[in-house]
């Protein structure tokens, strides 16, 4: 046994298992060309060494950091021109991730820490790209024409410790010529954008401020010379005391944004500061009191601060994104906001309560795509989780005005994944939630609608990475890390089951002290409450998901898994029964893949359901 510091890269194809149900021979085919006309080859040239090939990806050693580095970003460089005249739905992507750190090398294999915080920094590199840790971030320096963007402090599964990631930034080279070295040298400009507190006096007035927070980060996150660290990483400071300096040495970023909304009626007031991380000074402050309907020129004022302040320069197709926002509407936008936050909650009526805010949005703009992504997500939810009689052709049409709006817009191709996924369309709802997470790699939507997706065709291992990525995009997702825990129960990874029934029983309490009369935490924490031992109090949160809300389907179906747990067959049956009859296609099949009910499939009354969902399932194909 021989242990070593070595920089490790670990890659593997984006969409594997969607490529393969295209066309299985033609993508082994491509992919051992493209590893013995460039890859082998390119790797050899850089001293690496193979240490391990599975289906998809491969495990390589390098003695030099830079080496690794530089091989990486030339591999996805020369797959890009590999893929101009290949279909985009063809085309062969890989992820890279590297890492420098400790190994066990033995029997030909490695090992050890280090394979790990690399194999889990690949699964976060974008579709094409490259991520790497900060020690090999801090290693590179300044010897390759490359820059890094700072994607913040990432909790990696099995990692006991936060690892800071960055993402290497080489594309912009290849479209404009290398550019001199000692250009290339200097680090970008970098912010984090905090949370705006929101001082209406009114805890509902926070989905306006998480609004506004995110469409600046979103803006800034437009622009290729400034380093912007993502929503997920800034979130996890809502509501806290905020030392800067503390902030800015975590993400190491040279400043920071705070700020402040007050919403009343049609004024309202934006207090923004921008802050030296080194220092503390400020650099710069402003308050805004004006009329609702300039919220998106305050917005624009704010962005357009920061690029001055910190001497970016905008390129052309930069600025005239930034000048597009999504809506001019500001009545459009608002209820667009508001809705997206009743759509999180899940419950029927919630949903119905959302859509009839994104089609108030739609009516006020008829050309906002965020408003027609947000009415099909609710439409498919209706209909596949809670039986609701709504017009495929018309769910259809909704994502077609979403998508044709906007092409590029993440989440109308998340909605349109959701409403193939609910029909049961499996490799086109996949085609669809890959696009939408190359186009945003922090989209939680995307990655949610995919994990629940793969759970139903009974894909567990892409399952569960699908929302322990959701479970680090948003700070306040109880459902992701609560819904993955009977997969990993019955996977046998009952330390990590157990890890996450914590951390979701921690946020859903919290959810539920904050929206006391949302069922949906009480449904998803009191299953996680029988994991944890704690029978009476999970007991006790299933008779209030109840009483909140007797005939949503979710809560039904919930609440019977806990009857199952709690050895309580029948109870568990007699809420199964109106559920499944409600419920389309999708919802019978996570019903069949749910390890919660394994131990109620040999009773006499689980045969009348299944004949009960055949006879179900015959009906839809009637109905077609």
């Amino acid at each position: 046994m021989e242990r070593r510091l070595t920089a490790i890269l670990a890659a593997d194809v984006v969409g594997y298992s969607r490529l393969m149900g295209l066309d299985e021979a033609g993508t082994l085919a491509a992919l051992k060309t493209h590893r013995r006309e460039m890859a082998d080859a390119k790797i050899a040239e850089h001293q690496g060494h193979i240490v391990k090939v599975t289906g998809d990806g491969m495990l390589v050693e390098f003695p030099s950091v830079v080496n690794a580095v530089a091989c990486a970003t030339e591999i996805q460089r020369r797959m890009r021109q590999r893929n101009v005249d290949v279909p985009e739905d063809r085309r062969i992507e890989f992820r890279i991730g590297i890492h420098l750190g400790d190994i066990i090398f033995e029997d030909n294999d490695i090992y050890g820490d280090g394979v790990n915080v690399a194999a889990r920094i690949e699964s976060l590199a974008r579709p094409g790209g490259v991520a790497v840790s900060s020690s090999v971030r801090d290693n590179v320096g300044n010897r390759l024409d490359l820059t890094f963007e700072d994607a913040g402090d990432q909790t990696l599964k099995n990692i006991d410790r936060p690892v800071q990631v960055y993402h290497v930034d080489f594309f912009q080279h290849m479209a404009t010529g290398a550019a001199p070295k000692s250009a290339l040298a200097k680090e970008k400009p970098s912010i984090a954008v905090l949370p705006f507190n929101n001082m209406s006096g009114d805890p509902e007035q926070e989905y306006f401020s998480d609004g506004i927070t995110e469409d600046i980060i979103t803006d800034l996150s437009k622009i290729s010379g400034l380093s912007v660290i993502a929503r997920n990483s800034v979130f996890t400071y809502k509501g806290k005391s905020v030392d800067v300096q503390e902030v800015s040495k975590r993400f190491n970023v040279t400043t920071i944004l705070e700020g402040s909304v007050r919403k009343a009626g049609q004024r309202v007031r934006i207090t923004a500061q921008l802050v030296d991380g080194k220092d503390g000074t400020h650099l710069w402050a402003e308050r805004y009191d004006r009329d609702l309907t300039d919220i998106f020129a305050i917005q624009d004022e704010i962005t357009h601060t920061i690029v001055d302040q910190l001497k970016v320069r905008l390129l052309p197709e930069e600025k005239k994104a930034l000048e597009q926002a999504p809506t001019a509407n500001v009545e459009a936008y608002t209820n667009y906001l508001r809705g997206r936050e009743f759509f999180h909650t899940r419950t029927k009526g919630s949903l119905q309560l959302a859509r009839r805010l994104f089609a108030r949005a739609a009516d006020l703009d008829p050309n906002y795509a965020r408003a027609y992504a947000g009415i099909a997500d609710c439409d498919s939810a209706l209909h596949g989780w809670h039986g609701a009689e709504i017009s495929l052709e018309a769910l259809f049409a909704t994502c077609a005005k979403a998508l044709a709006l906007d092409p590029n817009l993440a989440e109308a191709h998340a909605s349109h994944g959701l409403a193939l996924s609910i029909n049961d369309r499996h490799n086109d709802a996949v085609a669809e939630f890959e696009r939408a997470i190359a186009l945003d790699p922090n989209s939680y939507e995307g990655h949610f609608f995919y994990a629940r997706h793969s759970f139903a065709h009974g894909d567990l291992e892409k399952a569960v990475e699908l929302y322990e990525r959701c479970t680090d995009i948003n700070p306040d997702d109880y459902r992701s890390p609560l819904l993955v825990m009977n997969i990993l129960h019955t996977l046998g990874r009952h330390d990590e089951e157990a890890k996450l029934a914590a951390v979701g029983l921690e946020r859903a309490e919290r959810a539920l002290s904050l929206h006391p009369e949302n069922s949906d935490p009480a449904q998803l924490g009191a299953i996680a409450l029988i994991g944890l031992g704690q029978r009476e109090r999970a007991k006790e949160w299933a008779d209030r998901a109840l009483a909140i809300d007797a005939d949503d389907n979710n809560a039904l179906y919930n609440v019977a898994c806990v009857h199952t747990l709690l050895g309580e067959a029948d109870r568990a049956f007699d809420l199964l029964e109106p559920f499944l009859r409600k419920v389309g296609p999708h919802m019978r099949s996570w019903f069949k893949n749910d390890s919660d009910f394994d131990s109620i499939r040999t009773h006499p009354r689980y045969e009348t359901l299944l004949k009960l969902i055949d006879g179900q399932s015959t009906s839809d194909e009637d109905s077609e």
